[in-house]
């Protein structure tokens, strides 16, 4: 799909903590300082495509105003050191004056998609790749489930995941207005959760989110579920998926009741292989795809990587379009919510 099968994922959050704070971890890392130095190492490792992020407020002052200041340095290093981008236009945080509930919601967003497409097109050589929301499901829950992330709804999840695909659907329909053959990859993370043997009547719950909950992003932009909202499977294009080690788990724990997720161990028999997960997600879609993010932390990164390339290895073998693995993040970065620590 791009030039090396393997990419370097920039962490590009942005957005307020649940302290109400302001946090953008391109700046926190540094990267859009080193962004020209950071492309020609990972060229010079063999990686010739990056996944990162257009900090939408820092681009929409509103009112139709847009400001790319802050994505000159990128578009620079990227044409320098020749490497093939993946643009995330919605990586959680959004400008302070848009009311993420309301109509106009969509419309202000695919505004911002339309100017951005125009932006970059004109710029970078190649077909444009883009992900309009990043992880759409996972902000649902942290926004509008949990209120860990502004806007810090409780108990509604399931309308803001509805809210952010139908944006999605029109920023997707602007960037063609703009660049016919975009990429488009929409990415989610993949999990799978189990339960206590002790519990037995969670196994319905565990059975639900394996089956239902995990795909209903991608339903929605598929046109699967929802079809009012306008998706097709044009719209769902690359299903991009996000998995790193802690994304599966047991439900009914006490850390789990806080909502905070603990792993299973990687010699849990109750584990599921990284290519059973894919190959589920194949088999409901049939359209190309790729790890959008995956990584480990410390001594555990090497074995991590190790077994993501057997299991993409296994995929390919097998004729599933696997198009790439994107090692996210490739830089260190402070937490999102304690960033001192």
């Amino acid at each position: 799909m791009f030039r090396s099968f393997f990419m370097a994922g920039f962490e590009g959050a942005t957005g307020r903590s649940h302290r109400g704070h302001w946090f953008d971890q391109v700046a926190a890392t540094g990267h859009e300082k080193t962004v020209d130095a950071d492309y020609k190492a990972i060229a010079a490792l063999g990686l010739h495509a990056a996944r990162e992020a257009v900090r939408w407020p820092l681009v929409d002052k509103g009112r139709g105003v847009y400001d790319f200041a802050s994505l000159s340095p990128f578009l620079s290093a990227a044409r320098r050191h020749h490497i093939e981008m993946i643009w995330d236009l919605f990586h959680y945080g959004y400008p302070d004056d848009i009311d993420i509930w309301s109509p106009d919601f969509p419309k202000r967003f695919a505004d911002y998609c339309f100017a951005v497409a125009t932006h970059l097109s004109v710029r970078m050589p190649g077909r444009l790749a883009l992900t309009p929301i990043n992880e759409p499901s996972y902000l649902a829950h942290a926004a509008g489930e949990t209120g860990k992330f502004a806007p810090y709804a409780l108990g509604r999840g399931f309308e803001l995941k509805v809210q952010l695909c139908r944006a999605a659907i029109a920023g997707i329909e602007a960037i063609w207005s703009v660049s016919p053959d975009a990429i488009i990859v929409n990415v989610d993370p993949v999990c799978r959760v189990t339960f206590p043997p002790d519990k037995p009547e969670l196994a319905t719950a565990a059975e639900d989110f394996n089956n239902r909950l995990i795909y209903q992003a991608w339903d929605m932009l598929s046109g699967r579920l929802m079809p009012e909202l306008g998706g097709s499977p044009a719209h769902l294009g690359v299903i991009g998926m996000n998995y790193y080690w802690t994304n599966q788990w047991e439900l009914g724990a006490a850390s789990d009741d806080e909502g905070v997720f603990t792993a299973l161990s990687p010699e849990d028999p109750r584990r599921v292989k990284l290519s059973e997960l894919v190959r589920a997600i194949h088999a409901r879609y049939g359209h190309p795809l790729m790890i959008t993010e995956t990584s480990h932390s410390g001594p555990n990164r090497g074995p991590w990587l190790e077994e993501v390339t057997r299991e993409a290895e296994i995929l390919l073998l097998e004729g599933v379009p696997l198009g790439g693995v994107c090692l996210y993040p490739i830089l260190g970065m402070p937490e999102w919510h304690e960033p001192e620590t």
